[in-house]
């Protein structure tokens, strides 16, 4: 009998501890799913958090510094009126189609490289003159200009829209850097410039291999106009072949270090101070084509001229004015590049 109890009770000690433990064991996925269940909201707010923060950048207020002071803009805007040749260019390199546009300098209304991209975008004037009226009319969310040409109706073009300005406008990085910040798009500006910058390192290893000892050679970007000629000792197509490791001679890295950017030769004895080991030369108004063919003919068939070191080299390259200085933008310059493999016979 002793006995008998004795075994109940163990067997119903038994019993209870498979129940505690089969309870415990039961409970066990009930707080994993539990765990789970608090994770999983955990991750719904963080996405909702997410997508808010998002929503607040893209409403956020930001203050952009440039050349005539700081301008205050909203969010990524939609509706953008472009003020010279290069902050066009480089609004299509950023997938932005503008609302409004300045009307070209050749290849009216419209550069033929950019023309596909701008086709239906209304024209608010010239560059050096805009038509603030038209440009109202488009109801702009930024305005995009140039302190060098647009610093006596920046008052009035910020009353219309929030306004941003180049100090110049054939500095295409700079625009780049300017535009990616007022247009929201730092991102894609930033891809831009890292692009070029692997581009420029590729041309000028290859060519710095091809000429070997002769490398770096001297450069001068010329161009032929009715009455005079000039030297392009700066500018757009300067610094981009500075920056390709070209040099220049003497005289012009002097006038460089004035500030100059260009040079005007009104007599022909002043031919000398063109030199080089290559010319780049373009001619400029095509409604006065004969005046300035004869300009150039005259000045080209002079004593001087044939002395010079790319002319008895036979390095003279006629070169596209819209790509080498009218464009003024980031796509034009890829373009210039462009030629420039092709002027050195190098692989792209």
């Amino acid at each position: 009998m002793f006995k008998s109890k004795k075994l109940m009770a163990v067997t119903a000690f038994v019993l209870m501890f498979a129940l505690i433990i089969s309870g415990c064991g039961a409970s066990q996925p009930e707080e994993q799913s539990n765990q789970q269940q608090e994770q999983n909201s955990g991750g719904n707010e963080s996405q909702a958090g997410s997508g808010n923060n998002a929503e607040s950048q893209e409403n956020q207020e930001r203050v952009i510094e440039h050349a005539m002071g700081t301008t205050k803009i909203t969010g990524t805007p939609q509706r953008v009126v472009t003020l010279y040749q290069g902050a066009t260019d480089v609004a299509v390199a950023l997938g932005v189609k503008p609302v409004g546009i300045v009307e070209s300098w050749a290849e009216q209304p419209v550069y033929e490289y950019l023309k596909a991209d701008l086709d239906g975008v209304p024209l608010v004037g010239e560059e050096t003159q805009p038509n603030l009226e038209e440009i109202a009319k488009l109801k702009p969310d930024l305005i995009i200009a140039s302190k060098l040409r647009h610093e006596e109706v920046y008052e009035q073009l910020s009353q219309i829209a929030p306004t941003v300005t180049h100090e110049t406008v054939f500095k295409f990085k700079d625009t780049v850097q300017l535009m990616g910040q007022a247009l929201n798009k730092e991102a894609e500006a930033t891809k831009l410039l890292a692009d070029w910058d692997t581009r420029v390192a590729d041309f000028k290893q290859k060519i710095a291999a091809k000429l070997g000892d002769q490398w770096p050679i001297e450069t001068s970007v010329l161009n032929f106009r009715a009455d005079h000629a000039r030297i392009y000792v700066t500018g757009y197509a300067g610094d981009i072949l500075h920056e390709l490791g070209f040099v220049q001679s003497e005289y012009q890295q002097e006038e460089a270090a004035k500030g100059t950017v260009v040079v005007k030769l009104t007599d022909k004895e002043s031919i000398p101070s063109m030199n080089g080991d290559v010319f780049f030369v373009f001619l400029s108004d095509p409604s006065n084509e004969e005046a300035v063919q004869k300009t150039y003919e005259e000045w080209t068939n002079h004593p001087l001229w044939q002395n010079l070191d790319a002319v008895k080299a036979n390095q003279v390259y006629q070169i596209d004015e819209v790509v080498w200085n009218l464009g003024g933008g980031y796509k034009s310059a890829h373009l210039m590049l462009d030629q420039l493999y092709e002027h050195f016979e190098l692989e792209k």
